[in-house]
Formats: C-alpha cells, structure tokens, sequence
C-alpha cells in the first residue's frame, strides 16, 4: 500500500460515514477496511468478560432512529447523520409533547449549526443529539420518537499487527476506532497508525519488534491490558497513543505518566528541530487511552504526539469535526513524524533498557590500566582549565560507572545526567568490552 494523500483520503471517505461505536457492525465494518491496509489478527472479548473493574458490554447496533415531527416529517435521521442518536441508545418507540422530546435532546448552544457526540455506555438511556439552530425551529405539538436498536451478548474486538525485530522488546502504538462520523478526533488516529505500519515495514534490520494496536477508547485498551498488560510491560522500551493528528499549526505533547522515559526524550529531541512550533503538556490522568495505559499497576512509557489536542478546539465531539476540518497534508507530515521517532528510537540499542552493576564498587577502578582507552594517561593540569580538563567521553564514562549500581538502566543515567543517548553509546560499548560493567 503506498502511503500518499490520494490512498488516506480514498480510505478516509470509505470510513467516514459508517456508524461506529464500542462494539456492533459499525465498529466490525471498520476494523475491516483499516486490515486492507495493515493485516490485523482480531482478538475478541465476550460480553460480561470482566477486565479489572470493567465489564465488556452488550453488543449495540442500530437498524434505524428517527424523530417524526407535528407535521409527519423525518427529523434527527440516524441515517442522514449518525451523530444525531445518543449512543448505545435503547430500543424506544413512543410519543411525546415537546418539552418531554426537549428532556431528550442534547444540543450546544455556543456552537449553534453544531450536533454534539453523546453517549450513555453504561446507562441504559436513549436520546437525540441536533444543533441548536434546529432546536430552536421545533414547535409544539405531537412527536414521534423511534429508535430500532438491539442491545445483546455479543463481543468486543481488538485488532493487533506487529513488525518483528531482533529484539522482543518492542515499540507500541494504540489508536482508537469506535466514534461515529467525526474526522481529526476519530479518523485521523487510526489512518495515520495503519499507513505508519506500512512506512515502518520497509526499514531493515529493525532493532526492536512493533505492535500496534486498534481498539474501542478505554474499554478496549483495559481489555487489552488485561490480556497483554504484563507481556507489554516487561517489553515495552517506548509507546505513543495516536489520536488528533489531522489539523493544527503545531505540535502538541502530551508526555508520559513518568515524564522523563525514552518515549518522552526522543518526542523532545525530535521537536527541539522542527520548524513547526509546539506545546508541551504535563501528564494528567484524564484524556485517552493513555490513562489506562498510565494507571499505577502499569506506569507504561506512553505519551501523544499530536497536532491540535483533544478538547481545544471548538469543533471536538461534534458534526463540525469533518473532512473540511482536516488535512491530508498533516495527516501525512504525521506520519512521517512518528516514522522518524521509530528511526531515533531504533537507533538505541535495546540494552539501553538494562540494569548494569560496575565491577569496582569501592573506590573509583583505575581505568588508566585499561587495554581500552578509558582514561587519559597523560595529564597536564597547568595547561589546561581543571574543568575542561576530562574530555566529554570521559566524563559520561564516570557518569555512568558512578550509577552502575544495579538500580539504574542505561536509560536512567542518560535521564538522570542529562546524557545525550547518541553519546553514551560507544563508552557504554567499551565499559562492556572491558568488562567494567555487566548486566545484572
């Protein structure tokens, strides 16, 4: 599959009007056009599967809903726009006056040509959704309101795909496929990640393995922790949830739960040289995926890059987050993003994620005796500054000897000594070779 605007907006209008949600035919349907692009085994969880406090709800879909006004016309069509029913609405079929459809309605009146995004998940509850411009043109009198859905065991499902490299340590996405007709907060998450997959594919000699995940928001990432959570944990060297990647002037990040992981070093380093500008946001445990990922049991290294950020902009959850929205443009430019944090990511060696002990715990080794040139042997301190008198790769060979002390990864000490990880890695090479230090 060739990754250019013309194939992620062919896929994009495919997708756009189906009527998704957390579980259901909509969902199904879509899971499928995204395997045209990237090849995902589908792992399924049935309904009343428990997964850590939750619980895998009732399959929901939809034949039809629709409100009849006093005059016998369609209104707040399912089938015209799917934002109009409430979602995992329960069956109903009855008549109301207007103030008890009003009671029903849920409408945004600062956005006045806008339908709102709802749903009632855990609620058995029905309703419509309509702009308030429509609102305001509803006159009294007899309504019919009708919603066909069925609510049954059924199943949630989750689709994997995964690039293999030399190590089982791996690199993880996640991106969410269950909101209706919406482009930026829905969309763009998903094509961005399956077009990725097919960027990825093509570097060779991949150091770490890759998985990527599509799910249901929330539901299906703690389904899929349950799971996997422990495997991932153990693998896991940098994760990225990939949602809000179609329009905006700059770079949004969201860093990870710790603040300070490879996921939010290699983000930075990557932003510091771009010409676009960008924001960086502090964890906090509401928003997306990553607060299930982020939850204390996991503490999983996953941040979001993103263009404009979830809930910024007037448009979010509602009809106006369409394709005149978004562009295929920073679709794209994301894309190539998140492809080149890969390329950084998979130039650390995975032994970066190891904890080392030095050989010489007491007192400082003489590294001077070394075969290996680890220390300079010659030393004028008269004629050198006494703080420029160590070179750089000898500084970061004490750095890291000094905090090789069972506790720390490789990792840690570049965090904790603000070490560039391009250059720690010949001294950790030849500490290694000279069997200064070992893992443990």
């Amino acid at each position: 599959m060739k990754v250019n605007k013309k194939n992620i907006e062919k896929y994009f209008d495919r997708l756009f009007p189906i009527p998704r949600s957390i579980t259901g035919k909509g969902y199904q349907k879509s899971l499928d056009i995204i395997s045209e692009i990237i090849p995902l085994k589908k792992f399924n969880y049935k309904t009343g599967e428990k997964c850590f406090d939750w619980d895998i709800p009732s399959e929901w879909n939809v034949n039809e809903a629709y409100v009849i006004d006093p005059d016998g016309k369609r209104i707040l069509d399912f089938s015209k726009n799917n934002l109009h029913l409430v979602g995992y609405s329960i069956p109903i079929n009855k008549y109301l006056n207007l103030n008890q459809l009003k009671k029903k309605l849920h409408t945004i009146k600062r956005i006045p040509n806008a339908i709102p995004y709802v749903t009632s998940y855990y609620k058995k509850d029905w309703g419509f959704c309509i702009s308030y411009n429509q609102y305001k043109k509803l006159k009294k009198g007899k309504y019919k309101a009708i919603i066909n859905s069925t609510l049954k065991p059924g199943k949630l499902t989750l689709g994997i795909a995964e690039l293999k490299g030399k190590s089982k340590k791996e690199i993880f996405f996640s991106t969410y496929l269950c909101h209706p007709s919406m482009a930026h907060n829905e969309l763009s998450g998903p094509l961005v990640t399956a077009f990725l997959y097919n960027y990825l594919k093509k570097i060779k000699n991949l150091e770490y393995s890759i998985k990527f995940l599509f799910c249901p928001e929330n539901i299906g990432s703690v389904a899929f922790l349950k799971r996997f959570g422990e495997k991932l944990k153990k693998n896991i060297v940098a994760g990225y949830v990939i949602n809000c990647v179609g329009f905006g002037k700059k770079y949004y990040y969201k860093k990870t739960r710790n603040g300070k992981t490879l996921s939010d070093r290699v983000v930075l380093e990557f932003l510091n040289n771009q010409k676009d500008k960008h924001e960086i946001i502090n964890f906090f445990a509401g928003g997306s995926d990553e607060r299930q990922y982020s939850s204390p049991g996991f503490n999983l290294p996953i941040g979001l890059l993103m263009r404009q950020m979830y809930a910024t902009y007037n448009q979010y959850h509602t009809s106006l987050d369409n394709k005149k929205l978004i562009s295929f443009d920073v679709m794209l430019k994301m894309i190539k993003s998140y492809y080149a944090l890969v390329k950084k990511i998979n130039k650390i060696p995975s032994f970066f994620n190891d904890k080392y002990i030095a050989k010489i715990l007491k007192g400082t080794p003489k590294l001077s005796k070394s075969k290996i040139s680890l220390y300079p042997k010659t030393m004028d301190i008269n004629r050198l500054n006494i703080s420029k008198r160590l070179n750089n790769e000898t500084k970061i060979i004490l750095e890291i000897l000094n905090l090789c002390d069972g506790e720390n990864t490789l990792l840690d000490i570049s965090n904790k000594r603000k070490i560039l990880l391009s250059d720690m890695l010949i001294p950790v090479k030849k500490l290694i070779k000279a069997k200064y230090i070992k893992k443990i």
